[in-house]
């Protein structure tokens, strides 16, 4: 019984010492995001949905929760925001050409209407993230419109 007494004490001391570090935080300039407001042109009703549901973890910057200052979940959190950026970060929107560009915001509709974003875990935490129907109809027709703006911005094959 000692012995487990004393691991017990060690874990809670390690436990405590990890609360002093952690991740680099994803604290970006919220004018990152203005390259991607200005050329996709989103509504303010779509512009709310991005703003609560996405820009989290596929900008520059990150609305950071309470729990996110807890050793390890603000790693898990860190490495979330990694993978989201790494697959599509509207912050680097003005360094995409247009092909890119059209092709992510492809990936956003069928990520969105296939309901495989935002993920269960951030809407888990985060209900008010839970698209409905009406938002996704709407998330897709301002994507639709941004790609058929795309289309006739592209150079055409001879």
């Amino acid at each position: 019984m000692k012995m487990i007494k004393k691991i017990l004490i060690a874990l809670l001391v390690i436990f405590i010492i990890m609360q002093f570090f952690g991740p680099e935080k994803n604290l970006g300039n919220i004018s990152s995001i203005d390259a991607f407001i200005e050329d996709t042109n989103p509504s303010e009703e779509v512009l709310g949905i991005l703003k609560n549901t996405c820009f989290d973890c596929h900008s520059d910057v990150t609305r950071y929760p309470w729990y996110s200052k807890i050793t390890p979940v603000n790693y898990w959190l860190a490495d979330h925001i990694e993978h989201g950026k790494g697959h599509f970060n509207v912050s680097g929107w003005d360094t995409l050409d247009l092909k890119k560009r059209d092709h992510k915001m492809d990936e956003l509709v069928e990520e969105v209407t296939e309901r495989k974003m935002p993920l269960p875990s951030y809407t888990y935490a985060h209900k008010d993230a839970n698209l409905t129907d009406a938002q996704i109809k709407a998330i897709k027709d301002w994507a639709d419109r941004v790609r058929f703006k795309y289309m006739f911005s592209m150079p055409q094959p001879e």
